[in-house]
């Protein structure tokens, strides 16, 4: 959907210039992880993409808060392989590295012969969805983020916004954008999200179809303030891949969604 809001502009420097929709909660100057992570994947498949190639595993580490500033990011080619393309980004502000993120490409080729097993993920959308974010726990889907702060599974189902304005969505970059909330499915808990991500890996066997992208919380494991997290990638056809979060404790912090109808 072109109308969707957009997180970032460029700059006739190349430089990811952030819009309001990519500023977060956790500090009033500080990027969200959606556009962060947005912007090293849009630069890594613009500037490394291979057509015959599925872009089957992207991981960013986060390891320094973005401020509201332009971000640029530098990539480079680690290894060109006939199979296995694996490409890697710095994203900078300034002389700060603030992420560092890999693509895995792999040529599609035909499956093996044989039968496998497969594991199930049944999801079940609304069937309305429109353009807002829809939740599900122990509740029925609703628009309401406030229905469910509670210690229930979650479930998302939502448009993306637009990574780069003016620009056509590309199904992979859409596809990290959401499963950037991961960290939401598996996170979010009776009093909010209390845990920042220092990570995202989204592995996929296909890109997307469609707008829409659903998210179904799969593990959720904590210890020593640390929270590992997975949950199981949609779109309207079924499951597409896994994202995976490991977040730290940032109590001072919470984000408390009881307010957000």
């Amino acid at each position: 959907m072109s109308d969707m809001p957009s997180m970032f502009t460029v700059d006739d420097d190349g430089r990811y210039v952030p819009k309001k929709w990519a500023y977060g909660r956790w500090g009033a100057d500080m990027l969200n992880g959606p556009a962060v992570c947005a912007a090293a994947a849009r630069s890594l498949e613009r500037e490394h993409g291979l057509d015959g190639f599925v872009p089957a595993r992207f991981t960013i580490d986060l390891f320094k808060a973005a401020k509201g500033q332009p971000l640029e990011v530098r990539t480079e080619v680690v290894r060109a392989g006939r199979r296995v393309h694996v490409t890697a980004a710095k994203v900078m502000q300034g002389e700060v590295e603030v992420a560092e993120a890999r693509l895995v490409q792999l040529r599609a080729t035909d499956a093996p012969p044989g039968d496998e097993w497969h594991s199930e993920h049944p999801f079940d959308p609304p069937a309305d969805a429109g353009l807002d974010w829809w939740h599900r726990s122990d509740h029925e889907w609703s628009t309401s983020m406030a229905d469910h702060q509670n210690s229930g599974r979650k479930s998302l189902w939502i448009v993306p916004l637009t990574a780069v304005e003016g620009e056509e969505r590309s199904p992979f970059v859409q596809a990290v954008i959401a499963a950037e909330s991961t960290s939401l499915v598996t996170n979010w808990g009776s009093q909010g999200v209390g845990y920042i991500n220092a990570d995202l890996t989204v592995a996929l066997d296909r890109l997307p179809v469609g707008d829409r992208i659903g998210l179904h919380a799969e593990t959720h494991m904590t210890a020593n303030g640390l929270s590992v997290g997975t949950a199981t990638l949609f779109d309207s056809s079924g499951p597409i891949g896994t994202g995976m979060v490991t977040a730290v404790s940032n109590a001072a912090a919470q984000i408390d969604f009881s307010g957000d109808k």
